[in-house]
């Protein structure tokens, strides 16, 4: 289990969010911990968590996240959110003022990162991570995070 020792590199993050989730089958929990994990891990951001997707309602409603209160429903196609889910693309965005549509739930947000979760063929939702920063997320992260959807897709 993750013992609060720092994080250095992607690589310890996998580990660390592996060991952390295999103990749980919950997908409640295992967002939370998740989230909390990216949150202590991850430098220069505001927000971090998961938007699930809710076919009764066919939107993005808010899932485990750690930061200031964020939107609740975000329609499929809608801001970088929707629109990564929809095309199953990950964005990279190093403005979030320059997307159209974008959404903005903090107005501290300057960049942002999405990474659709799609399972068997199914949407399950988005992780969502943004900073005050502009341009923080690189390739690296993209890579980086990848993993962390691969992980959390065998325990939700």
């Amino acid at each position: 289990m993750f013992d609060n020792t720092p994080i250095q590199s992607y690589e310890e993050l996998h580990q660390a969010l592996d060991a952390l989730l295999e103990e749980n089958l919950n997908v409640t929990a295992n967002l939370a911990n998740a989230s909390a994990l990216l949150d202590h891990f991850l430098e220069n951001i505001n927000w971090v968590g998961f938007y699930l997707f809710d076919e009764d309602k066919e939107q993005l409603i808010l899932g485990p996240f750690q930061g200031k209160p964020a939107c609740t429903t975000i329609e499929v196609g809608k801001g970088v959110c929707g629109t990564a889910y929809r095309g199953n693309d990950i964005f990279i965005v190093d403005d979030v003022n320059e997307f159209p549509g974008h959404i903005a739930c903090d107005a501290n947000s300057k960049s942002e990162i999405v990474l659709p979760i799609y399972k068997d063929g199914k949407g399950i939702g988005v992780l969502d991570i943004d900073s005050p920063i502009y341009e923080r997320f690189e390739e690296k992260d993209r890579v980086g995070l990848i993993e962390v959807v691969e992980i959390i897709k065998k325990y939700i």
